[in-house]
């Protein structure tokens, strides 16, 4: 079963189609899985819809706005675009699973949906990265950006995260197609590696590039983060009166942890199904647990990209900040320009929130 997931940590062609002729072998969790056919799509359904609400809210008041964008949301509507994007990609594989697994979509859907899944799968890692990166930067090193940070520099910065994200995501399109199971009566989409090394190559790809090295990178940076914001409070509260950061730092921990609960048990039960390929486990509880797992641990990284938009933009004052700004400029008093100091005020309300 875990080889219809659409995040891709799949066995070789061969060892795959025994996997699936040979899943009736472990049939003990027959009602679990006859469960999940019926609840997960509804799941997913309403994990597109809030994810499409939330990323299409973020984009309009974002564009809709005349003046350039900030830095800081520059990286904010280009993580919105990656999760519309790949929320887009959930309404297939919410009847891939609603039909068990037999994709109905065709060999070019099959290519597209799960490639672009994939690609956006790491552009929305690796933008959280570059936003944590630029938070510890304005918050720990102010003055130093104050003279590096630049529209420029994000855009490019950007840029090459989404061509990032198509490299990484170049063996899905190319190797992902429809294989047909004769024993299960269903027609999967499924990864036909051409050579037995390439699930090594993919764990590697996806436990280490996909989750640990980026894990390891927010907490640096937002640890870092967490220190500085500690010591300003404490200089606040010896001045007496002086602002806190509690709202920061609470912003900060939620980013933090809503990346590992989204992420971390994909990646844990991914790595269980590479050691299960290499036989370092064994038996039917294994499998099941295993394939089982998989398809909710897809659910919560799937759930992420609906978190986001809450999580760094609706939880701090940036996005009200923004909606004032924009209905105002619908009225006619919007006629009347901003002052540059009201601007900074602005861009200050999300790192400081």
């Amino acid at each position: 079963m875990a080889a219809w997931t659409p995040l891709d940590l799949q066995p070789s062609n061969q060892s795959q189609l025994a996997a699936l002729i040979n899943a009736t072998a472990c049939d003990h969790a027959q009602d679990a899985w006859d469960l999940l056919h019926r609840v997960l799509p509804t799941g997913i359904i309403a994990i597109c819809s809030f994810g499409l609400l939330g990323n299409l809210s973020v984009l309009s008041v974002f564009l809709l706005t005349r003046r350039p964008l900030t830095v800081a949301e520059i990286y904010l509507a280009n993580l919105a675009a990656s999760d519309l994007v790949f929320v887009l990609g959930l309404p297939f594989w919410a009847e891939n699973v609603r039909n068990q697994f037999d994709w109905p979509f065709g060999g070019l859907l099959c290519r597209v949906v799960n490639g672009v899944i994939k690609a956006n799968l790491f552009v929305s890692i690796f933008l959280v990265v570059a936003i944590s990166q630029d938070r510890y930067r304005v918050l720990v090193h102010p003055m130093a950006s104050r003279r590096r940070r630049r529209r420029r520099q994000a855009q490019v910065t950007c840029g090459l995260i989404w061509v990032a994200g198509g490299l990484l995501s170049a063996p899905t399109f190319l190797l992902r197609s429809i294989q047909a199971v004769p024993d299960l009566n269903v027609s999967a989409c499924v990864l036909q590696f051409p050579h037995e090394a390439w699930p090594f190559a993919r764990v590697v790809e996806l436990n280490v590039l996909g989750f640990l090295l980026p894990l390891a990178a927010i907490v640096f940076f937002n640890g870092h983060i967490l220190a500085s914001l500690r010591g300003r409070e404490e200089v606040s509260r010896a001045r007496c009166g002086g602002p806190r950061n509690g709202k920061a730092t609470a912003l900060i921990l939620a980013l933090v942890a809503c990346f590992l609960a989204c992420w971390a048990p994909y990646h844990f039960f991914a790595f269980l199904e590479f050691l299960f390929q290499v036989r370092a486990v064994r038996g039917c509880f294994w499998e099941e647990f295993i394939d089982l797992g998989l398809q909710l641990a897809n659910f919560f990284a799937f759930l992420n990209s609906c978190l986001n938009p809450v999580i760094y933009v609706f939880v701090g004052r940036l996005f009200r900040s923004k909606v004032r700004e924009l209905y105002k400029r619908c009225t006619p008093r919007s006629l009347v320009p901003m002052s540059s100091s009201h601007r900074k005020e602005i861009l200050q309300l999300f790192w400081w929130n």
